[in-house]
């Protein structure tokens, strides 16, 4: 199979131990970037400038994902867990005490270089921690801490920037990466090196047949959920403009705002989990799709408004969608992958993922050049319905080519993924 599990039974400890880690993380990574966009924003910096500080904190995801997937499969994860956050508390610090832009945009590169290594690793241990009929309750939990991250990061670094300027914040973001340490050395689930289990020792003989391009259902899913994200990105660069100068809010509501949406992904998540515990891969992968489509019409809702209390509403549907997308699309990929290969897999997604967000970064830092934020806006809403249009059909014929399972449980075909 695919899974294993301590002998003891399912490791909640270490799932939340895990999850702990990565909503401290994530907070530290979004505290980081919310308060270099609003420094770049307060200084009259363009939207290629924003867009520099996005791209560089998402290319070393996509460059490096090969490469640490297949790092997490074979190295000590808690060497890679310490590794990972000694790198980031090491970036964060510096980035803390520089003012150059382009070393803020270096550092926050390497930064993410660190995050490149820590995803798939964690990633990777959490369906060894629980086994497969658990597996939707701990990637809830999971998700749920990195929601709660990003809820808590925007509205402190809204007042921090506000108060204290940015390197308040940054030095806060530097000491968040200690909980990747913290998590290396109490996490009692490992993989990879000399602590390899039997379990992974007998998967990884289906490691030289394991391919992405055998799982039609797969790839057709994460070409769909890359295309509408490229589609849709665009307003990460724009929703600072937007809200700040188009609706004139202060600091702290665009980082309230933000809150707002990442709050709502809690309750987007535990539906996702309900949901993902009795439907197959198909299923799912249909409503992911529709949820991305659906995220793509509250985007375009979003550029209609005319005063900032109206995307309250709109931000709180939008993040409900959000968080039930993040939940489905990580269960999708660890439920089809053998566990010998589980880090490269999850690599593969992550790295295509952000692939899609380097598009979206560049279209949106490029469109601001030319186009008010309100327009592009809404033209990311109208590109992502579209996409999404488009890859229902090749999405449809994939599931009917799968193969018969029972119940929820897919056939254990091969499979190489990337999120």
């Amino acid at each position: 199979m695919s899974f294993t599990s301590a002998p003891s039974g399912p490791r909640w400890r270490d799932v939340y131990l895990a999850a702990t880690a990565r909503g401290i993380t994530v907070c530290g990574d979004f505290l980081a970037a919310t308060a270099l966009a609003l420094a770049l924003q307060t200084r009259g910096a363009g939207g290629m400038a924003v867009a520099g500080v996005m791209l560089a904190s998402a290319v070393p995801l996509m460059l490096l994902a090969p490469v640490a997937g297949r790092l997490a499969d074979r190295m000590d994860s808690r060497m890679l867990l310490t590794s990972a956050g000694v790198l980031q508390v090491t970036a964060a610090l510096a980035l803390a005490y520089t003012t150059d832009g382009l070393a803020m945009i270096a550092l926050a590169g390497v930064v993410a270089t660190g995050l490149a290594l820590s995803s798939p690793t964690l990633g990777a241990l959490v369906p060894d921690m629980v086994g497969r009929d658990l597996l939707p309750k701990a990637t809830a939990y999971m998700s749920t801490a990195g929601a709660l991250g990003m809820l808590v990061a925007p509205a402190v670094a809204g007042i921090l920037v506000g108060q204290f300027g940015t390197r308040v914040p940054l030095l806060v973001s530097a000491a968040t990466y200690l909980a990747n340490i913290a998590a290396a050395f109490l996490l009692r689930t490992r993989r990879g090196g000399r602590v390899a289990t039997a379990d992974q020792a007998a998967a990884a003989a289906l490691a030289p047949a394991w391919r992405l391009r055998a799982d039609t259902l797969l790839v057709t899913l994460m070409a769909g959920v890359a295309v509408t994200i490229a589609a849709v990105t665009a307003v990460n660069v724009a929703d600072v403009f937007f809200t700040r100068e188009t609706l004139h809010a202060s600091t702290t509501m665009y980082g309230l705002l933000l809150a707002t949406w990442t709050a709502t992904m809690l309750v987007g998540a535990w539906l996702a989990a309900r949901i993902g515990r009795r439907s197959d891969d198909g299923r799912l992968s249909v409503i992911l799709l529709g949820l991305l489509g659906a995220t793509s019409v509250v985007i375009l809702a979003c550029s209609t408004v005319q005063h900032v209390l109206w995307l309250v509403p709109l931000f709180v549907i939008g993040g409900i969608f959000n968080g039930a997308e993040n939940v489905i699309g990580s269960l999708v990929v660890s439920r089809r992958v053998p566990a010998a290969v589980r880090g490269r897999a999850i690599g593969a997604f992550v790295g295509t993922i952000n692939a899609a967000n380097v598009i979206g970064f560049v279209l949106g830092g490029l469109l601001l050049a030319v186009l008010a934020p309100r327009s592009v806006l809404a033209l990311a809403g109208v590109a992502g319905v579209v996409a999404v249009f488009c890859c229902i059909p090749p999405l449809l014929r994939a599931i009917r080519r799968e193969p018969r399972a029972t119940g929820s449980t897919p056939a254990p075909a091969p499979v190489e993924v990337a999120v």
